[in-house]
């Protein structure tokens, strides 16, 4: 690995793995880390609005393709985060697939507990839809508790009947928060983002009344029939390893077709980087790579 690699694994760990934080004090802590990293890239827009009562921004490249975009739902375990930590990544993913990103701040727990985050990413979809876009040239995205919520959005759509996206793609996807995955014990040493502690509380805020297990909640006990090919990337050294392990086998026993990597020595949501490592940008071209190969994306 290159030194910028050791360098950022270094101090992500100091940032995150080394602190126990609740989640007002990690909400005020992301604010101020965000606020100072972000910049906008030239040849980008970021446009702020509202889908419906929805905050949201579009992020549009000079370049991008003007019929296809990306829905992308953020990562904070569904308690975190919004449109000013998720646009290091979307700028960087919205310039190498020469794409607009639709990016929405669904409402967050424990104020809004499930399922509010999933009726929240149903209703950008659908106000995509309403807007013009056809459901074939739309690609739902999300990281870490984002993925989740992309593959539950997706299960609510189809199981309503509704027009489904050409793709769903999922970085390392927080998928089943009941917390039965090995890796929580094999890469706790490795893992320099993610505290189990930590999620455990975010995961008893977001499910509220509800069982972690519901398929919604927890995608892996789910079922993935009639479901968009699925493109999942995930780091070696982090402890949600065997949420996307598992997805992946889930997935294709359903019939789904599926495009896994383990990218290794990387970790949680490392595309969250943007142009800081040469790795977040790969990640991507991977992604351009998986979706040129679709026979009906019409992604060029």
């Amino acid at each position: 690995m290159n030194l910028r690699h050791t360098l950022w694994k270094f101090l992500l760990r100091r940032m995150f793995k080394d602190k126990f934080m609740s989640i007002a004090e990690n909400r005020i802590y992301s604010a101020r880390l965000t606020a100072q990293a972000n910049q906008i890239s030239k040849g980008v827009s970021v446009e702020r609005f509202k889908v419906n009562e929805i905050p949201a921004a579009w992020i549009k490249p000079d370049d991008a393709q003007s019929d296809k975009v990306i829905l992308h739902f953020h990562g904070g375990g569904y308690v975190l985060g919004g449109i000013d930590s998720s646009l290091a990544m979307c700028i960087l993913m919205a310039q190498t697939l020469k794409m607009n990103v639709l990016l929405p701040e669904y409402r967050l727990a424990p104020e809004n507990p499930f399922p509010a985050a999933v009726e929240d990413a149903v209703t950008a979809f659908k106000w995509l839809l309403a807007q013009g876009h056809d459901a074939k040239n739309i690609l739902i995205s999300g990281d870490s508790a984002g993925g989740g919520l992309s593959l539950a959005a997706v299960m609510r759509l189809r199981d309503a009947g509704e027009p489904l996206p050409f793709a769903v793609a999922c970085m390392s996807p927080w998928t089943d928060l009941t917390f039965t995955g090995k890796s929580y014990l094999t890469k706790e040493k490795v893992e320099p983002i993610l505290r189990e502690d930590v999620l455990r509380m975010w995961a008893e805020a977001y499910c509220g009344a509800e069982n972690a297990s519901h398929p919604r909640i927890s995608p892996i006990y789910g079922n993935f029939r009639a479901f968009p090919p699925i493109f999942i990337q995930v780091g070696s050294d982090e402890i949600l390893l065997d949420d996307s392990i598992r997805l992946a086998e889930k997935a294709k026993s359903d019939g789904a077709a599926v495009k896994f990597k383990i990218w290794e020595g990387m970790w949680h949501v490392w595309q969250a980087l943007g142009a800081l490592i040469p790795e977040s940008k790969k990640a991507f071209e991977e992604l351009a790579a998986f979706l040129a190969n679709l026979p009906e994306s019409k992604v060029s």
